[in-house]
């Protein structure tokens, strides 16, 4: 596939989030998940996500795509106010196999969302087929999702969202069950997908190393309620592999420094401790 002349051009305004807050409420009371969140992204960045456990990355990533309706802030895709999913994105859970159907094959479950989409059958077929060549799974059109491996499913998964020719491509923990050598691939495939279709992508892990070794800019969250700990970017060669790129000093500069955010995330530590002068407990 190669990229498309409609998506925005590299470099201009693509996603905003201004002052998001997501507040749960139940009979047990409120739960603050997010604080007022602010952070933008450009046309053709790839942008990862990490934080603590239960630091609000996945309830984050689906007030973005429009599946959660934020208590206060705004979410802008393209200049306009995001109020359910927009038609310029597509998402990858981590869960590939709930989100695949199991009775249809690799071909029909890529071909879903254009039909829903209103896709001309020709036009289809085109993007079905380049984008199973485009993950590697052009020799399996007619299989059925469980005749293939958990790294095979989730290509699938990642095939049906590059079909979709979104402007921007969510992705939440997509490999976080598939094992370390699997995982390496698909890591690859992403930024190979990335650099040849000119995609903006952000990317939510619980793994330091794929965020640097993925990402342009790494965003390091808080615990909760959520806000951004430090926009961390990653001056790293945008031509990277698994041996030379994880090799290199300010790789593991990097790691160093992401992981002691993490570290004082877990243990409470927010930016208004550095602005008081606090010391990180």
């Amino acid at each position: 596939m190669t990229a498309t002349a409609h998506r925005p051009a590299a470099g201009s305004a693509m996603l905003d989030v201004a002052g998001l807050n997501k507040t749960y409420t139940s009979a047990a009371g409120d739960t603050e998940a997010i604080r007022d969140l602010t952070f933008e992204i450009k046309a053709g960045e790839m942008v990862c996500i990490v934080g603590p456990s239960g630091a609000g990355k996945t309830t984050l990533l689906r007030c973005i795509a429009g599946l959660l309706p934020p208590t206060g802030g705004d979410v802008t895709l393209e200049g306009q106010q995001v109020s359910g999913p927009p038609k310029g994105m597509a998402v990858v859970f981590q869960e590939y196999a709930r989100s695949l159907f199991p009775w249809l094959t690799v071909t029909q479950n890529v071909e879903l969302p254009l039909k829903e989409k209103g896709t001309a059958k020709a036009d289809r077929r085109r993007l079905v087929n380049e984008a199973l060549d485009a993950v590697g799974l052009a020799d399996v059109p007619n299989s059925y999702p469980w005749q293939l491996s958990g790294g095979m499913q989730q290509r699938v998964a990642i095939a049906r969202a590059v079909a979709y020719e979104p402007h921007i491509l969510l992705m939440d923990e997509p490999f976080a069950a598939v094992d370390a050598q699997t995982r390496a691939d698909l890591e690859d495939l992403v930024r190979d997908l990335w650099d040849r279709l000119g995609l903006t992508l952000l990317f939510v892990t619980h793994d330091i190393d794929e965020s640097i070794y993925l990402g342009q800019r790494v965003l390091v969250l808080s615990g909760r309620p959520t806000v951004i700990l430090e926009d961390v970017q990653v001056n790293l060669p945008n031509e990277r592999d698994q041996l030379t790129t994880r090799s290199d000093p300010e790789f593991a500069r990097l790691r160093a420094h992401v992981y002691d955010l993490v570290q004082k995330a877990k243990r409470g530590y927010r930016p208004e401790d550095a602005t008081a002068g606090a010391a990180p407990r």
